[in-house]
């Protein structure tokens, strides 16, 4: 099979209503060369798979512990007890050494509970349409269709290009949704079977962007305006993180970007700060560094929502 069209997911999501028009099905790529701060799916930044402990699901070693058995590095060892809302009694659970773990998922195979599991997937472009194709009544009758989000899907923009042309050849709605932090010579490759572009702008300022996703966002702002030059259409999403980019300067000159990029701008999203996603970081051994940040209130959205849209552009939350 041509390898360009195996791709590397987290998920496939059926029936969402926030990723672009209609009712859609969201297609999750694996690979992210950002690290935000605020990022809500650590499980898609790395390309490779990882193994995530869910300690919560685990039904304990006395009634399993097949894990221990398979693991050929002794990663897995015999570790606390905790109490199981499952179970309704105290339960052994493992110790999950990450240092030696060689990531060959053999424990995940094993797991009856699914408490360790694979964060990722290969998966065909012919697969992935048997899925999309189950769905396609609800994309007629709401003018929905496919999203390619992440991660960051242009780190497997071989795949996604395969994945795009295919969709496109059957006539269904394409939206792509990335970060903006790709080669132009790789967003050339899709530009013809895209619909909708959901493009995220983080940060004005190139150093504050550097702290906050990792990367200065010259690449990004670049890539923008080849994208409007080229007659692509965009939905730009910008996330509200209290205390990070929400200043009135730097939503004021996200405002203006945005105007100067005219009619390619079809609407601004923003999207306000939330932490559903901080759980999987313990999942997988990680750290979140915004555990005390709380979401913006409801009069700092709506005035987020004025001050972009006093430059002309249509503008929604969430």
């Amino acid at each position: 099979m041509d390898n360009e069209k195996i791709g590397k997911i987290i998920d496939i999501q059926r029936y969402t209503v926030h990723d672009g028009p209609g009712i859609r099905t969201g297609v999750f790529l694996k690979g992210c060369p950002l690290r935000c701060l605020w990022c809500h799916s650590p499980e898609s930044q790395a390309l490779e798979d990882e193994i995530a402990w869910f300690e919560i699901k685990c039904i304990g070693l006395a009634n399993c512990g097949r894990c221990l058995q398979v693991c050929p590095t002794g990663a897995l060892t015999k570790g606390p007890k905790i109490f199981s809302k499952f179970e309704k009694k105290e339960i052994q659970v493992i110790d999950f050494n990450r240092n030696k773990c060689n990531k060959c998922g053999l424990c995940t195979q094993v797991c009856p509970s699914k408490a360790l599991y694979l964060t990722g997937k290969d998966i065909s472009v012919d697969e992935i349409m048997e899925i999309i194709e189950k769905d396609r009544l609800f994309y007629r009758c709401s003018n929905g269709g496919v999203t390619v989000s992440g991660g960051e899907p242009m780190v497997q923009y071989k795949f996604v290009k395969e994945l795009l042309k295919e969709c496109k050849s059957r006539r269904l709605h394409v939206c792509l949704d990335t970060s903006g932090y790709a080669k132009w010579e790789h967003y050339k490759e899709v530009l013809e079977f895209v619909d909708l572009f959901l493009y995220d702008l983080k940060h004005m300022d190139t150093l504050q962007s550097k702290r906050l996703i990792g990367e200065p966002n010259e690449l990004i702002l670049e890539n923008a305006c080849n994208l409007a030059k080229a007659g692509a259409a965009m939905q730009i999403r910008i996330p509200i993180i209290p205390g990070y980019n929400d200043s009135e300067e730097n939503i004021r000159a996200t405002g203006q970007f945005c105007s100067s990029l005219g009619s390619a701008v079809k609407l601004v999203q923003i999207l306000p700060y939330h932490r559903l996603g901080s759980g999987k970081y313990d999942r997988l051994g990680k750290k979140y560094y915004l555990e005390d940040l709380k979401p913006p209130g409801k009069e700092h959205m709506n005035l987020c929502k004025d001050i972009i849209e006093s430059y002309g552009l249509k503008v929604i939350i969430g």
